[in-house]
């Protein structure tokens, strides 16, 4: 299990955040290239994921489907992900899907309960984007991503999807680390000038798509 601590920030430019970690008297550095990260979230036919969230259950699940790079008519190496959350830890189990085309999600979905018959009745309800850049302490111990130019896609209705139509000019800020060090966290969090949120990409996007049934 690990915890995340995330920061929504508003108003911000990406150089002046990025900024505040590099200066970070933990000697935070650049650790993976800047890369494109896409998500299909997949919900029950009553957004139960959805729902679990907003209302605060301490133990809830989410499902998506993940690739990287900017190419959305031949998805390539996608990963299924079940992320479960507990509180403020979490876990991810991953399990590797074929590659497809956009049009053929369905079937793409269909095929997971081969290796996962426990799932629930999963649809796609919302797919996202973002840049991720991502930086780690010299230890290893904590790392931090942000992501920017988050858009959103409503899947709910349609899956005619050609382009994003709903833009989010916020800037994400994830610190990253395992259980056991949660104890060590008071340098790193004292020298981060932001407060820490609740933010979900996905509760974010659905709002955002008027797609919540609220």
């Amino acid at each position: 299990m690990r915890f995340e601590r995330k920061y929504k920030l508003e108003n911000h430019s990406l150089e002046t955040v990025t900024q505040s970690i590099l200066l970070h008297p933990a000697g935070f550095r650049k650790i993976f290239p800047d890369r494109q990260v896409n998500n299909i979230y997949l919900d029950t036919p009553h957004l139960e994921t959805f729902h679990d969230n907003v209302d605060g259950v301490a133990f809830r699940k989410k499902y998506r489907i993940r690739w990287y790079g900017n190419d959305f008519d031949q998805i390539k190496k996608p990963i299924f992900e079940i992320k479960i959350k507990e509180n403020m830890t979490g876990k991810k189990e991953f399990v590797a899907c074929d590659d497809f085309s956009f049009s053929n999600v369905n079937q793409t979905i269909k095929k997971l309960y081969t290796t996962r018959p426990d799932l629930p009745q999963l649809s796609p309800s919302l797919m996202n984007s973002y840049v991720r850049s991502y930086y780690g302490s010299p230890d290893g111990n904590f790392r931090i991503t942000i992501d920017r130019q988050l858009s959103y896609f409503p899947m709910l209705y349609t899956r005619n999807f050609s382009r994003y139509n709903i833009f989010d000019p916020g800037i994400v800020l994830e610190l990253k680390y395992d259980f056991d060090l949660d104890g060590k966290t008071d340098f790193i969090t004292q020298y981060l000038p932001y407060r820490a949120t609740k933010s979900s990409k996905y509760v974010t996007g659905l709002y955002l798509t008027a797609n919540t049934g609220y």
